[in-house]
């Protein structure tokens, strides 16, 4: 599932990006957050990151550096413990 996820991000990457002009608000941009948001987190947590990032690009956001956090950080913990 992840590759059908990551293919249209890698299309748009390689294709339509290189003919726009580059104006992205944060570091890394929202297609290099969206392929390590899958990577780390699976196609459903790591696209639902990726949507909420891309929530976050518009003219009133400042921007800067947002990194994708960290998988464990999402681990449910254990009731056992």
């Amino acid at each position: 599932m992840r590759k059908l996820v990551v293919l249209p991000i890698q299309f748009y990457r390689y294709a339509i990006s290189p003919m726009m002009a580059s104006h992205c608000r944060f570091y890394p941009s929202c297609s290099c957050y969206a392929l390590e948001a899958i990577e780390a987190h699976g196609a459903l947590r790591g696209g639902w990151l990726a949507v909420r990032r891309l929530g976050r690009c518009h003219p009133w956001n400042a921007g800067g550096y947002d990194p994708v956090p960290p998988a464990e950080q999402f681990r449910p913990t254990s009731m056992a413990e």
